[in-house]
């Protein structure tokens, strides 16, 4: 229904100056849905005024047989605005990739306009679609016609959240494994995990395609799957020159930029010593027509990151250097359960796992959970090593040989 009533925020109104997105314009487009944006300004302008938020905590709210999904949200100050009294959040699980057809986005803005506010994040940082802002009485009917069109709840609380992929193979040539079907696969395999919260706190999968990680799984995900190959980049040395001819400057703009100075360039060939090469997929992406990822490809597991919640912000380790592609869910599946098994078991309350890594020591860890260590776990080689070694045991090698 319409609304005529307005509510003036000149606080507010400050944010919609300038060149830049404003939540706030956006709020107010959505008066047009229901009163619930009007009141929402209305409470927003009196936290700026007062300078103190005016939510309090929502408590236990959610849909039969969930214990995630929805956030509760309510307003501490009902009386002046009775319409966000209620302000609850719905995660919807979004699609694979974030693809959908325009029927399926007017579905669900439709049913948000039935039940909610009409505000959406698309998407939030937690990947999810968000339905911002709904009744209790509101959150049964909702959930009943999402699920009709074939949409589910996301995850919330201390669960395994909303697993997220790249576009992988669906629009970029650079994917190493199918991301779509790895995060598809990992959402129907860990359902439970997802809708009923079991673990001291959060665990996030996140699927990018290459080391661009278009994700940002490195920085996110307690599991990071980062697409790589092991073989030799595919080289197509007369694209080279013609970016050469072009005007590319391969020397500053590539070589000299490799960070660990595997490539040469003599004016004519582009000379890759690959054993030395990380991945960083810098020439990769400068001159696209004439590098390539090599044709051996796969995964890296990476396992520990965060952001700066309760402690600081975490970047993933590394587990497994290589999984071949026609390996990886197996062994994701598998390396999941052994993590899971050892958090459940020493994980505080509130700990993610890289946390828990950082308190007992990825020596510790790694052998409760049965790996072996790699080079690639060291986060600095030659200085801060995982394992150490005793000169004794140095020297009686050196005798016995």
């Amino acid at each position: 229904m319409a609304v005529d009533e307005k509510v003036n925020t000149p606080l507010l109104d400050e944010l919609e100056k300038g060149p830049w997105p404003s939540f706030v314009k956006e709020i107010k487009k959505a008066q047009s849905v229901g009163p619930m944006a009007t009141d929402l300004l209305g409470q927003l302008e009196l936290s700026y005024e007062d300078k103190i938020g005016h939510w309090k905590h929502g408590g236990i709210v959610g849909v039969l047989g969930y214990g995630g999904g929805v956030i509760g949200r309510y307003s501490d100050v009902p009386d002046k605005f009775p319409h966000v009294a209620h302000f609850h959040t719905l995660r919807v699980n979004m699609p694979s990739g974030w693809f959908y057809s325009t029927e399926a986005l007017r579905t669900l803005c439709d049913i948000w306009d039935r039940h909610g506010s009409g505000l959406t994040n698309m998407h939030g940082s937690t990947g999810d679609i968000i339905f911002l802002g709904t009744r209790t009485e509101e959150l049964e009917p909702c959930f009943a016609e999402l699920t009709q069109a074939g949409f589910d709840l996301g995850g919330s609380g201390s669960c395994v959240r909303t697993p997220s992929a790249c576009v992988g193979p669906a629009r970029c040539e650079w994917a190493c494994y199918d991301t779509l079907k790895m995060c598809y696969e990992i959402t129907m395999a860990y359902q439970d995990e997802l809708h009923r919260p079991p673990f001291p706190y959060k665990f996030k999968f996140k699927f990018s395609g290459c080391p661009n990680d278009c994700v940002a799984s490195i920085a996110r995900a307690d599991l990071s799957v980062i697409g790589t190959w092991k073989d030799e980049i595919q080289q197509d040395d007369e694209a080279v020159r013609q970016y050469a001819a072009e005007g590319l400057d391969i020397q500053r703009d590539v070589v000299e930029r490799c960070p660990t100075r595997c490539m040469s360039w003599d004016g004519e060939k582009l000379t890759i010593e690959n054993r030395e090469c990380v991945r960083c997929m810098h020439c990769i992406n400068v001159m696209p027509k004439a590098l390539s990822p090599g044709k051996e490809r796969g995964a890296t597991l990476l396992i520990g990151a965060k952001a700066p919640i309760v402690q600081g912000a975490l970047l993933s380790s590394v587990l497994i250097p290589f999984v071949p592609e026609d390996e990886l869910l197996e062994t994701i599946k598998e390396l999941t359960d052994r993590v899971w098994d050892f958090w459940d078991e020493y994980g505080m309350n509130r700990e993610r796992v890289g946390e828990l890594i950082q308190r007992v020591g990825m020596a510790n860890f790694l052998d409760a959970i049965g790996l072996d260590p790699t080079p690639e776990m060291i986060t600095a080689p030659r200085d801060n090593p995982y394992i150490f070694f005793r000169e004794e045991e140095g020297e009686e090698e050196e005798s016995e040989a």
